[in-house]
């Protein structure tokens, strides 16, 4: 078989999507490349991995880099680990997208914008911009924030409508390095099925028992089983109280019965076969209170 050539001029590189917790950084990256790979929730914090998601076109290839919510509370060692990982992103980068909410500029989003790196272009991407009802409002907002940082290019969006993404990826575009590209054409991540299952699991828990649910809580894939078509999957969510196992659980198990049906049939959807799905939860205090215990559960 072979393989067609690399067109002159190909576009390439890596993109960091960065922000404040729940600003639309994990739907912006899932719209984009048009596949959920990347969980989204209300609740902030959710997303805790550097989750790649990536878009090949005929003369470029979007590596997008999704990085959790930079932590301005509680000085744990998840918070550490997961501010490491935005870090470290920011320094490896072509290109940085940091994603503001359309007129809502606090000392988190601040924060961030302080950690933004002098030699990487940054464009601003204010999202939501959908929701601001009087439009001639957005320009001033954008320059208040463009009067404390040189950005690449400013440019409002709507992840979830998809207002003003092809704009934005021409935009990003022009900052790529001539590269030959890192993945093959139907890649959409770098992450593993038995990875994407877990994090789906742990997206309907929080959206299914809500505020409630201390962010600590994770969900581990104890087995993992392909034949032919179908998967088999046993998850385990792991919880730090008993008080907590019987939240997710609900009366009569139909909380956690809600969770296992809607993940099942997400996977369904990503993975396009059908999928076995069960779920336990377990007891497990103190994992997140060291490094070694994030280690042991995949955080880099």
């Amino acid at each position: 078989m072979t393989t067609a050539p690399t067109p002159a001029g190909f576009r390439c590189g890596y993109i960091a999507i960065v922000g404040r917790p729940n600003v639309g950084k994990s739907t912006l990256m899932n719209t984009l490349i048009g596949a959920k790979v990347s969980i989204t929730s209300r609740k902030a914090q959710t997303t805790r991995h550097r989750i790649t998601g990536i878009q090949t076109v005929s003369d470029a290839q979007f590596i997008y880099v999704d990085t959790p919510g930079f932590q301005t509370r509680h000085s744990n060692a998840l918070n550490k680990t997961l501010n490491k990982t935005v870090t470290n992103t920011l320094e490896s980068s072509d290109v940085i997208l940091f994603i503001v909410e359309a007129g809502t500029f606090g000392p988190a989003d601040e924060q961030v914008m302080n950690l933004l790196p002098k030699n990487v272009p940054v464009l601003l991407v204010i999202n939501k911009s959908d929701r601001v009802k009087d439009k001639a409002v957005l320009m001033p907002f954008a320059q208040q924030i463009a009067a404390r940082f040189d950005f690449a290019a400013i440019v409002p969006v709507s992840a979830k409508l998809r207002f003003q993404l092809d704009g934005l990826q021409n935009e990003i575009k022009k900052h790529l390095p001539e590269n030959e590209p890192v993945f093959g054409e139907d890649d959409i991540t770098d992450r593993s099925e038995k990875f994407l299952a877990s994090e789906i699991v742990r997206e309907k828990l929080f959206r299914f028992v809500g505020d409630e649910l201390p962010y600590t809580s994770t969900v581990l894939i104890e087995k993992f089983e392909q034949e032919g078509n179908l998967r088999r999957i046993f998850a385990a969510i792991l919880v730090e109280r008993d008080g907590h196992k019987s939240m997710i659980i609900g009366n009569k198990g139909a909380r956690l019965k809600e969770v296992s049906t809607q993940a099942r049939l997400d996977m369904e959807k990503l993975f396009g076969g059908p999928v076995y799905l069960e779920i336990w939860v377990k007891v497990k205090s103190g994992w997140a209170d060291n490094e070694a215990g994030l280690r042991a559960y995949g955080y880099e």
